[in-house]
């Protein structure tokens, strides 16, 4: 069996979380490429529902990337996951996804407790 990493990187969403940063989509889109070239598997570039911005970035970062796998965060919602579907349907990466796979893992195991919990 072979054996590999994937990176998954969280730095065009988690990176905007810093106080007094953010970027405008031409920037988020050349940090993308860049860590296309750099040979990141998944790029996390936002979060779809937080704001009109954030989803145009994502949709621009997915039309451009052409190997990178595209996520966009979500919630465990119909909303969220819808959001994220929109900003990525037409993906130049075939392979792209709307969550990611940290926040479905988490969402679950969080059901699967859900009655144990109340």
């Amino acid at each position: 069996m072979s054996q590999f990493v994937k990176i998954f990187d969280t730095t065009l969403r988690d990176g905007e979380q810093s106080p007094g940063f953010s970027m405008n989509v031409g920037e988020k889109i050349r940090v993308a490429k860049r860590l296309e070239r750099m040979g990141v598997d998944v790029i996390e570039a936002g979060f779809p529902v937080a704001s009109q911005g954030d989803f145009e970035a994502v949709q621009a970062i997915s039309a451009e990337l052409k190997e990178a796998v595209v996520a966009g965060l979500a919630r465990a919602n119909s909303a969220d996951v819808d959001r994220a579907w929109q900003a990525i349907q037409n993906a130049a990466s075939r392979g792209s996804t709307p969550l990611s796979p940290v926040r479905i893992f988490t969402w679950n195991i969080s059901s699967s407790c859900r009655g144990e919990m109340s």
